[in-house]
C-alpha cells in the first residue's frame, strides 16, 4: 500500500506540473508529439526526425518526403491522442512513426494493421512482388504496454530451422543477378520505445533521445543526430504567440486526460482490491479443499500399492492397477 501511495503522489505531481506547463516550457523545448503533428512535416525540419531514425536503425537515413497518413486529421481527439508520420527514405523504404499517449488495449494488432496498410497502399494491383516496400514501424509509447524491463524493444522476422537452428536465406533476382536475401531484409521491423520506463542517465545517443522524449531535456553540447537540430528548431520561445497558446491548450488537454485516467485507475485499484480480498478468501478455501482431495487420492493410491506389494503382486501388475510408475512402486 505504501508503494501505491508513492506512485499515486508521483503521478499527481506530474499532472500538476503538466497543467502549469512546467515540464516542457521551462526547458524551452516543445513536446515531440506536438512537433511531429505540426513541425516535423516541414522539409526544413526533416533532419530532426532523420536523427531519431538514424539512431534507431544504426545507419544514416535521409527522408525524401512525408506521405499521406490517416493521422493528418485535425480532430480534437487526434491532437493529443495519437500522431503518425509516414515517410519514405532515400532507398524507397517506408517509415511509420507513431506517438501514442494513451492506453491502447489492442496496440500490437493496431501496429500490424498499420504496417499491412502501408505495404498495400504502395503497391498497385498487377505489380510484381519485388515492388513491395520494406516498412519500419517506430512506436513512441507514453503508456504501460505490458510487462517488460527495457525501454526499447526491436522486433524482426527470421525463419529458423526447427531441427537445425539455421537461418533461412532466399534466392532473389536483382539487376539480373541472383543473390541471397534474408527475410528480415524484406519483412517489416518494429521498434517499441517505452518512454516512461526510461530512468537512466543519458550517455548514449538513444538515451539522449529518451531523455528528450520523456523529460524535454537536450544537452547543450550534444552531437546525437537530430537533437542538435531540435535544440535549434523546437524551442517554445521561437513559436508565434498563437502557436504558444495552441500548444498550451494541448498541454492542458493532455493534463485533463491524464487526470481522468488517474482517477479511473485509482477507482479501479480500490474496487479491485476489495473484490480481490473477497474473492481471494473464497478461492483460498476452494483451493485448499481441492488440494486436499488431490493429496488424499494420491495417498490412497499409494496405500493400495503397498497392500498389493505386500501380497506379493508383481510391480508391473501393480502399475497397471494403480497408474503408478515402476520407480514409484519400488520406492514404496
Amino acid at each position: 500500500m505504501q508503494q501505491f501511495n508513492q506512485n499515486q503522489s508521483i503521478m499527481e505531481n506530474n499532472i500538476k506540473k503538466q497543467k502549469k506547463g512546467e515540464v516542457m516550457i521551462n526547458e524551452k523545448y516543445i513536446r515531440f508529439d506536438w512537433a511531429a503533428k505540426r513541425m516535423l512535416r516541414d522539409k526544413a525540419n526533416f533532419d530532426v526526425l532523420e536523427g531519431l531514425i538514424t539512431v534507431l536503425l544504426g545507419e544514416k537515413i535521409t527522408i525524401d518526403e512525408i506521405l499521406e497518413s490517416e493521422s493528418n486529421q485535425e480532430t480534437e481527439d487526434d491532437k493529443y491522442n495519437r500522431v503518425d508520420i509516414k515517410a519514405k527514405d532515400s532507398k524507397g523504404n517506408i517509415i511509420i512513426v507513431e506517438v501514442q499517449l494513451t492506453t491502447q488495449i489492442y496496440y500490437l494488432e493496431r501496429i500490424l494493421y498499420g504496417v499491412a496498410k502501408a505495404i498495400t497502399e504502395h503497391i498497385s494491383l498487377g505489380q510484381m512482388y519485388n515492388n513491395v516496400k520494406k516498412v519500419y514501424s517506430i512506436n513512441i509509447l507514453y503508456f504501460d504496454l505490458g510487462k517488460g524491463a527495457d525501454y526499447l524493444y526491436h522486433g524482426i522476422n527470421t525463419f529458423k530451422g526447427v531441427h537445425t537452428g539455421d537461418t533461412l536465406s532466399i534466392n532473389v533476382k536483382e539487376n539480373d543477378v541472383i543473390k541471397m536475401k534474408t527475410p528480415e531484409e524484406v519483412f517489416p521491423e518494429y521498434y517499441l520505445i517505452r518512454v516512461n520506463e526510461f530512468n537512466d542517465v543519458a550517455t548514449t545517443p538513444i538515451e539522449e533521445w529518451l531523455d528528450y522524449l520523456k523529460n524535454g531535456r537536450i544537452k547543450e553540447n550534444t552531437t546525437t543526430p537530430g537533437l542538435a537540430e531540435a535544440r535549434e528548431k523546437l524551442q517554445y520561445l521561437q513559436m508565434s504567440h498563437a502557436e504558444q497558446r495552441a500548444y498550451e491548450r494541448h498541454l492542458d488537454a493532455m493534463a485533463v486526460q491524464s487526470e481522468a485516467f488517474l482517477s479511473a485507475k485509482l477507482e479501479g485499484f480500490a474496487e479491485g482490491r476489495a473484490e480481490g480480498q473477497k474473492k481471494g478468501r473464497a478461492e483460498g478455501r476452494a483451493e485448499g479443499r481441492a488440494e486436499g482431495r488431490v493429496e488424499g487420492r494420491a495417498e490412497g493410491i499409494k496405500e493400495t500399492a503397498r497392500n498389493l506389494k505386500s501380497m506379493g503382486m508383481h510391480s508391473e501388475d501393480i502399475a497397471k492397477a494403480t497408474g503408478l510408475t515402476i520407480e514409484e512402486i519400488n520406492g514404496i
